[in-house]
């Protein structure tokens, strides 16, 4: 019998030496013992009883875990590699995380967009809305909708940062 070096997620390890006291749990027991959050505890069952590399295994057998099922310690375990990494599962971001976490991404980069818009202002003095959006585009390094810019262009303009002029509502002037 061969002996493994495995490398694991600090929750796969958690679950992992509940096994030096026992060779079987319940999923009741694991869930008491570690305290993590339910899904989380899912899918890292899944990647130590269901994943290619089964070091503990599952009854009753089946991709997905549930409250009644048991898992066992796999003494029978065996690879070729001395040192194994049992990868984790990753967990699918909702589209309201995604939304969430596209809003907090672009919250942090106004600082960028009104910074960029201060700096080409106080280069040109005047500019016209569609030079300045464009200019805009090709300074930036990441995507920005017209909409985002207009909104941070208004913002700059209620600080007194920029004016519209007074003969052409399209033509923006820096205040110093």
């Amino acid at each position: 019998r061969r002996e493994h070096m495995l490398q694991v997620s600090l929750y796969q390890c958690a679950i992992l030496l509940l096994f030096n006291t026992q060779d079987e749990l319940s999923y009741g027991e694991i869930k008491d013992a570690v305290g993590m959050d339910e899904k989380e505890l899912r899918v890292t069952l899944q990647s130590l009883a269901c994943a290619k590399i089964k070091i503990i295994t599952k009854s009753p057998r089946g991709r997905d875990v549930n409250e009644g099922d048991k898992f066992i310690f796999n003494y029978k375990f065996e690879s070729k590699q001395l040192r194994i990494k049992v990868n984790s599962i990753q967990l699918k971001e909702t589209q309201e995380e995604n939304d969430k976490t596209t809003e907090t991404v672009f919250q942090d980069r106004q600082y960028q967009v009104d910074a960029a818009v201060v700096r080409v202002m106080k280069a040109r003095k005047t500019l016209q809305h569609t030079l300045l959006i464009s200019e805009l585009f090709k300074l930036l390094k990441f995507p920005v909708t017209p909409a985002d810019l207009k909104k941070r262009i208004e913002s700059l303009i209620e600080r007194e940062y920029l004016e519209r002029d007074k003969d052409t509502p399209t033509m923006y002037n820096y205040l110093a």
